[in-house]
């Protein structure tokens, strides 16, 4: 009984040793990545349905519309991503996004539009490098799949945000107004 009682210990020392190796079978920067993109896919969500209730220009609309509807997927996706390798995701976006969302609050019609399509572009063109880093970099194969499968839709994402800011005379596009050819 007594050597029973001596080898739990070292029983239970391995078990948890196993548990945190399969936990932490992801670098730091995967991991980092893994919340980065999962505050940057909420606040996508938030501003879109922000930004379906506030934009005056319909391609505007379409492009929010969009983005609730591609991150809302991928906020799924990365969810079960992140649980498989033992990343707790944040609650919310980030706190940057909150002030942004503050901003733009302030702001109506043409006003609101220009500053949100400008604010896409930025936030999409960050959003591609960091997608297409990780999914050339990353050793854990989830991780760079998820990168991967995701970029596609993400430079998508860039390209209507870049039409849409030009449409709307964003800084983006030079800040002049481009008028729709459709």
């Amino acid at each position: 009984m007594a050597r029973t009682l001596k080898a739990l210990p070292v029983a239970l020392l391995s078990i948890g040793f196993a548990a945190g190796t399969l936990a932490s079978s992801i670098s730091h920067g995967e991991r980092k990545f893994i919340e980065e993109a999962a505050k940057g896919g909420m606040s996508e969500v938030e501003l879109g349905q922000f930004a379906q209730e506030h934009a005056s220009n319909p391609q505007v609309k379409q492009f929010a519309a969009k983005m609730v509807q591609d991150h809302s997927k991928a906020n799924e996706a990365l969810r079960s991503l992140a649980q498989a390798k033992g990343v707790t995701v944040p609650s919310g976006p980030k706190s940057m996004e909150k002030h942004e969302m503050s901003r733009l609050a302030k702001l109506q019609g043409d006003a609101f539009d220009r500053e949100y399509m400008d604010h896409m572009v930025k936030d999409h063109e960050k959003d591609v490098k960091e997608f297409q880093k990780e999914a050339d970099k990353a050793k854990d194969a989830d991780v760079k799949n998820f990168a991967a499968n995701t970029l596609p839709t993400l430079q998508e994402h860039l390209r209507l945000a870049q039409e849409a800011d030009a449409a709307v005379g964003g800084k983006a596009a030079g800040g002049k107004k481009k008028t729709a050819m459709r």
